[in-house]
């Protein structure tokens, strides 16, 4: 898999996509996902009590339909994209939605 920095019109892309998901599916602004960007990564971080929480990170491989998944594990304190057994896990499909549902029934 080639990294690559995520482009500009994904990123836009993603973020109007995450925007969606807190405001159709969380509802509520002080739980809502946030975005970071580092190189070819996007980390989907959640709010938690004012507190910014990482959740997954995602790694773009050239199509935005189609990411990368990495579950944050808080016992490790690391991203983990080998660990699979975690309650949500049927949602990651290399979607942006998908990770997000993840990251929702993994850290309610």
């Amino acid at each position: 898999m080639s990294r690559q920095t995520i482009p500009a019109q994904v990123r836009e892309w993603a973020d109007e996509i995450i925007q969606r998901f807190n405001t159709n599916v969380i509802k509520n602004p002080k739980r809502a996902y946030i975005a970071r960007y580092r190189g070819s990564y996007l980390y989907l971080d959640r709010l938690e009590y004012e507190k910014q929480r990482p959740i997954a990170r995602l790694t773009y491989a050239g199509s935005p339909e189609d990411w990368a998944f990495a579950i944050y594990k808080y016992s490790d304190e690391r991203y983990d994209a080998e660990e699979w057994l975690f309650p949500g896990s049927e949602h990651v499909d290399g979607t942006i939605e998908g990770a997000m549902k993840a990251g929702l029934e993994a850290y309610p």
